[in-house]
């Protein structure tokens, strides 16, 4: 894996296992904040501070919907003294401070990650788990996180030492912060993971610890689209089952993956319907996280191919700006906005615009359809241009349906204000995006009902990978 090839590129890491929880840490020098659900630290894509190429969170926010971000990366700058990219000590820093406070200021919030490839790691020179737990303890508490990934690659990925140390100090940090999101984050194969990877597995294992996810990175490794990567999931998901001695499902659920969009540093290519393919993987099987390398480089170039090179702005595929974010905000449970909000109202369609009623069936999102199928969705009927399942009319990347225009009756509410599908009329309150609800909150969507299994906001009843809601059936 390659971070730094082309300034801020490379290999990333995952975070969180989105159990739907929340938590608020205190700390010694910030005041507390709040965090946000968990299946948001899940999603959280990676954002490379401190670099010319970094964008500006709050207008990635307001276009996709996405309210976490991952920031990389905490090196040694000597010494066993935190810094970011191993330049900028963090005991001085205001500068990623400022960017946390522009993110948590629009509701949102960071993770943060350790390591990544190249440069000297805490791990390497702190000597202890403890000596290296209390040098992360100092972004911990500067900050207030609420979360932290472990991304082990070269060159400490083959030291067992800075292995232990990293692994000990990540199980301290876990026990020491009540409520942290812990991860860790290691290189991909064909295989699910190398021989180092399943070493890293056994010393969890003889620690006793447990962190929310071990992820693994499918590119720059002989890959070739999203199947290659799903293959590489099924073979990780065995390794986690033998070397964790867990059953399917937890070791599912403790399963996660980081990819990188467009072109990678060895030339392998992930195009947005790659990155649907996987997300449908993970959703299917409940995996605990879904995220990529990284937001930096969620834009096209100029060429669009940038001339068959890797960047470290720009994507080298065809995109629009933030497409790829797009796909970890609908990990998340949420649904990305179909335009950049701005200062002007904004035309686009709205569910129930048009002034009448739709008489093309009503978009549903579990239903595959074949090209030609006609369906209406905000207020407007689409034609498939091919098969298709859960993409969004209006709102995916791969442009699958072709825009009629507004219905000539007019327009049929959108699937998240229906309450009425399903043979009857729901009278439980219809779900909406922006409430919190509690475990146990009963709400109707698409003519189902359904009970909240635990603290959610934004998470689509029956569409999410957290599983947060049970269906109680048809109204």
């Amino acid at each position: 894996m390659r971070r730094k090839q082309f300034a801020a590129l490379g290999a990333v890491a995952a975070v969180g296992i989105a159990t739907g929880t929340t938590f608020a840490l205190a700390t010694s020098s910030n005041a507390a904040t709040t965090a946000l659900s968990s299946n948001w630290y899940a999603s959280a894509p990676y954002l490379f501070v401190n670099d010319t190429a970094t964008p500006d969170p709050g207008t990635v926010m307001d276009a996709t919907g996405q309210k976490a971000f991952e920031l990389a990366f905490i090196l040694d700058s000597g010494g066993c003294t935190p810094s970011w990219n191993g330049t900028d000590n963090v005991s001085g820093d205001t500068s990623v401070g400022n960017l946390i406070n522009e993110i948590r200021g629009k509701g949102g919030d960071v993770s943060v990650s350790i390591g990544g490839y190249g440069g000297t790691k805490l791990g390497q020179d702190c000597g202890t788990p403890a000596a290296t737990a209390a040098a992360y303890q100092q972004v911990v508490s500067k900050y207030s996180i609420h979360a932290m990934d472990f991304d082990l690659e070269e060159p400490e990925y083959e030291n067992s030492t800075a292995i232990a140390n990293e692994l000990g100090a990540a199980q301290i940090l876990q026990r020491d912060n009540p409520g942290m999101i812990i991860t860790v984050t290691m290189p991909g194969t064909t295989s699910g993971t190398g021989w180092f990877g399943t070493q890293l597995l056994d010393e969890s294992k003889s620690l006793g610890f447990t962190p929310a996810s071990f992820s693994i990175m499918p590119f720059d490794g002989g890959f070739n689209g999203g199947s290659s990567q799903t293959a590489a999931l099924d073979a990780f998901h065995s390794l986690l089952e033998t070397h964790m001695g867990w059953d399917s499902a937890t070791a599912y659920a403790h399963e996660g993956i980081s990819m990188m969009n467009g072109r990678s540093d060895t030339g392998e290519y992930f195009y947005q319907s790659d990155f649907q393919t996987v997300l449908s993987y993970v959703e299917n099987n409940h995996l605990g996280r879904y995220t990529f390398w990284d937001v930096n480089r969620d834009r096209q170039c100029n060429p669009p191919d940038n001339n068959g090179a890797t960047s470290s702005s720009c994507s080298s595929v065809p995109q629009a700006d933030w497409d790829f974010t797009k796909y970890t905000t609908q990990f998340a449970g949420a649904t990305p906005p179909t335009t950049v909000p701005s200062s002007t109202p904004s035309s686009s369609p709205t569910g129930g615009t048009g002034g009448g009623t739709c008489s093309a069936p009503a978009w549903v999102s579990t239903t595959a359809y074949n090209g030609g199928a006609v369906v209406s969705y905000n207020g407007h009927t689409w034609t498939a241009k091919w098969w298709t399942q859960g993409d969004i009319p209006g709102n995916n990347a791969q442009n699958v349906w072709t825009d009629n225009g507004a219905c000539s009756g007019g327009g049929n509410p959108s699937p998240s204000a229906s309450s009425t599908t399903g043979g009857g009329t729901c009278s439980a309150p219809a779900w909406v995006s922006t409430t919190a609800y509690n475990g146990g909150a009963v709400v109707s969507y698409n003519g189902h009902t359904w009970t909240a299994k635990w603290w959610t906001q934004g998470d689509i009843p029956g569409n999410n990978a957290q599983n947060v809601w049970t269906d109680n059936g048809a109204c």
